[in-house]
């Protein structure tokens, strides 16, 4: 869907899309409008239930004196506590409701000119569809429209802030491209090939296979992937926006392109949902395609470790012992616990080689997080305060929420292993918390480090204002914004 921007004026001819306040009152523009048809826009509204309340429509089809074939009044709520988020979700809401009219080009007269790059970015966001292996889909089963007209007195201004906001949701929609490809598509080697596609934007990568990783003690992440055919890799990804002497922001993804539970095995129900395992390094990936797309002036490394988890004669067994790259041995108690395993290897790897000055790790790492927080925040676990500020500040400002969860010695103690320097899991008991505990003790002492256990967030299964049902590309905003918000000069 296209996206431009105009002047504010009615126009002659199409479909419009005008709003009004909690209460029924015409914004401006609305009132305008409601003229140049002879008040039939607030006739409709006196015969309807509509009270302009956030999101509620009203269609009114060819109105008389003028040539438009229709207009689309839409509440906008409370004027007053109208704001960023606000904006975007509303423009959501209208792509929805003129996707279902069939028209193919709206022009949208929007009167809140400093928002209206934030409406076209919700617009934007909601217009996905991952519809490639769809081949009998009609023409008609398919939204007809094509193109959206934000008329606003600023035009020049919103066209400006949403090229920068285009780009992001490029990274967004790259995010939700990859979580949402089967297993059989996206698998480590196909994932690496996907990735490759952002040296056209000048991000550096670099690949270590099998071979290399061995060699460099990364035992953790290697007996994940014994048991399958597809061999592993680590990807690394370098955008150098910032000055040369600043050290590099690192985020980190676990990408587990498709995870059975390994012997450890999963019930066959819901099974096929583990694609989506790889949902953390689909957001590092997304963020770095956001990140170089907008040309930000930081530095930045992501490092994804991409395996899958298989059963077969050759997988790691519930007791194996490992060596990570750290040197700490590890009882594997769980092969379902294997996200840890993979992010603690690319943890210790990312601060050897670059020494960043913090670390972002994101995972859909654990269950247990959806039980805590349902699908409405990201598990948010620091060993710094202002850096889980940060996070929290970027996520509010997007609608991506995160929520701090304690860590401590406690929790840590349920590692302890018998036989080795701890076990991957704790037991039932705090299971999102044990997994953050394992992480923390591979980050070297003082570096700040949070990780984000997305496994509520990455995929939804029902539409939201600026999600359709599926891969959501949460994360990719939040850390966007994190890094604009702190990172950049």
């Amino acid at each position: 869907m296209k996206i431009t921007f105009s002047d504010l004026a009615v126009p002659a001819s199409g479909a419009v899309v005008a709003f009004a306040t909690e209460g029924g009152d015409l914004m401006p523009s609305a009132v305008a409008l409601d003229e140049a048809t002879g008040g039939a826009i607030v006739r409709a509204i006196k015969a309807s239930t509509f009270k302009g309340k956030f999101g509620q429509n009203l269609q009114v089809l060819s109105p008389a004196n003028v040539e438009l074939s229709r207009v689309i009044v839409v509440g906008i709520g409370s004027e007053a506590e109208f704001d960023v988020v606000a904006a975007q979700k509303l423009g959501g809401q209208v792509t929805v409701a003129a996707q279902g009219t069939g028209e193919k080009e709206v022009t949208v007269l929007f009167d809140m000119d400093d928002l209206a790059s934030d409406f076209a970015t919700g617009a934007a966001l909601r217009d996905y569809r991952f519809d490639k292996y769809r081949t009998t889909e009609t023409k008609d089963d398919k939204p007809a429209l094509k193109s959206v007209a934000v008329a606003t007195k600023e035009p020049k201004d919103a066209k400006k802030q949403f090229e920068n906001a285009k780009k992001v949701v490029d990274g967004v929609f790259f995010t939700r491209d990859l979580v949402s490809e089967p297993s059989n598509i996206l698998y480590p080697a196909s994932f690496v090939d996907e990735v490759k596609a952002l040296e056209k934007l000048g991000v550096e990568i670099d690949v270590l296979d099998e071979k290399e990783m061995k060699k460099l003690g990364m035992g953790a992440l290697l007996g994940v992937a014994q048991g399958s055919a597809q061999k592993p890799y680590l990807v690394v990804m370098r955008w150098n926006g910032g000055k040369k002497k600043d050290a590099p922001i690192a985020f980190v993804g676990k990408g587990v392109t498709f995870d059975t539970g390994g012997i450890s095995l999963k019930p066959a129900a819901g099974m096929e949902d583990m694609k989506f395992d790889m949902g953390g390094a689909g957001v590092v990936s997304g963020l770095m395609k956001a990140l170089a797309g907008r040309n930000a002036k930081s530095n930045v490394i992501g490092v994804i470790g991409l395996v899958e988890n298989m059963p077969s004669s050759t997988a790691q067994r519930p007791g194996d012992v490992v060596t990570s790259m750290s040197g700490q041995t590890i009882e594997v108690i769980n092969t379902d616990a294997e996200g840890r395993l993979v992010l603690c290897d690319a943890l210790t790897y990312v601060q050897e080689k670059y020494d960043p000055s913090l670390i972002v790790d994101l995972a859909t790492l654990t269950g247990a997080i959806i039980i805590a927080l349902g699908h409405e925040h990201a598990g948010l676990f620091s060993n710094n305060d202002d850096l889980s500020s940060q996070i929290t500040n970027a996520g509010l400002a997007v609608n991506e929420p995160v929520w701090r969860l304690p860590l401590g010695k406690a929790y840590d103690d349920q590692l302890k292993s018998d036989i080795a320097d701890m076990k991957n899991v704790g037991g039932r008991p705090a299971g999102s918390i044990t997994a953050a505990q394992f992480l923390k003790r591979f980050i070297t002492k003082d570096r700040p480090w949070a990780h984000l256990d997305i496994a509520a967030m990455a995929w939804a299964t029902k539409d939201s204002e600026v999600t359709p049902k599926g891969a959501t590309g949460y994360g990719v905003r939040l850390l966007d914004r994190f890094v604009a918000d702190n990172h950049e000069a």
